[in-house]
């Protein structure tokens, strides 16, 4: 399944990571590759079932225009490795009004301790 969201633009069903629910202080990296692409106090709670993100650390994504299922939405990839994470929308919190909505298995939570 991972394979299948990293090359093929896939997406995990809403609600099956565990990241959903993990609360702890850390970071979070590529599965891919392992480059840190998000810092736990980016992440919030946004009822959509996947772990999702107010912003990215700089430079860790490209994106571009997914057309499917009839609307324009904007998909991103690791910068290093080409891994598909997820998409970006205009409906989250804070300044910038960014969600990063990520697939929890492109994800690997390094707590600190």
């Amino acid at each position: 399944e991972q394979n299948y969201i990293f090359k093929q633009e896939g997406t995990e069903p809403p609600g099956s990571s565990p990241l959903n629910n993990e609360k702890r202080e850390g970071t979070y990296h590529c599965a891919g590759c392992g480059i840190k692409l998000f810092d736990s106090n980016m992440k919030f709670d946004s009822g959509t079932g996947w772990p999702s993100f107010s912003n990215a650390l700089p430079g860790v994504f490209k994106t571009k225009i997914d057309y499917s299922f009839g609307m324009k939405r904007i998909e991103y990839h690791c910068a290093n490795c080409g891994a598909h994470h997820g998409h970006v929308f205009n409906d989250g919190p804070g300044k910038n009004g960014k969600r990063f909505c990520n697939n929890g298995l492109c994800l690997i939570f390094k707590p600190i301790n």
